[in-house]
């Protein structure tokens, strides 16, 4: 299945956390960039099929599964990456 990524940029949990619903209930068009309580979150497109493959090699990369959703969730640096189907 396709997935699109939505960036979120911050490195703290605590702020991503308490904004996450209101990101994956937030319509965007494709590149298009919005600021959610003070955050910077952008529609990053779609991921190619190997991409959360070459992310779970990497070392400094936290990965978290939303299974009821099939949504994925990692964290990397100053960002959080939401990977979700193109249907949500």
């Amino acid at each position: 299945m396709t997935k699109h990524c939505i960036t979120v940029y911050t490195k703290d949990y605590s702020v991503f956390s308490d904004i996450y619903e209101e990101i994956i209930n937030t319509p965007f068009t494709e590149n298009e960039e919005k600021e959610i309580e003070g955050i910077v979150v952008s529609e990053s497109g779609e991921v190619p099929a190997d991409y959360l493959d070459r992310m779970r090699n990497k070392r400094e990369v936290a990965i978290m599964y939303i299974k009821d959703r099939d949504i994925t969730i990692m964290q990397h640096g100053q960002v959080f990456e939401i990977l979700m189907p193109i249907n949500v």
